[in-house]
């Protein structure tokens, strides 16, 4: 007969040993900056071409789902104006 471990078995284990891990020491404001810096220059920007291209694909998605949004809100008008009656002055 084979023994299966059920997650929660070792949640219970895990919450009663005590941490290992020491704080951290919190770096200074010059170190962090320096840090970003070297991130940003590992970052691949996009050329202007790229970002042309973005622009172009971002804007007619908008487009798009702007027509797909004002169409169904003006099916959903007419539904409601012919199943609850127009303005009945």
């Amino acid at each position: 007969m084979q023994v299966r471990t059920v997650a929660i078995d070792t949640r219970s284990e895990a919450a009663d040993r005590p941490s290992e891990k020491k704080k951290a020491k919190r770096t200074s404001p010059a170190l962090f900056y320096r840090q970003i810096v070297a991130e940003l220059r590992k970052v691949i920007w996009p050329t202007r071409r790229d970002l042309i291209t973005y622009t172009t694909v971002v804007l007619v998605f908008v487009l798009i789902m702007v027509g797909i949004v004002f169409g169904l809100d003006a099916l959903f008008t007419q539904g409601v104006v012919v199943i609850f009656g127009g303005s009945g002055s």
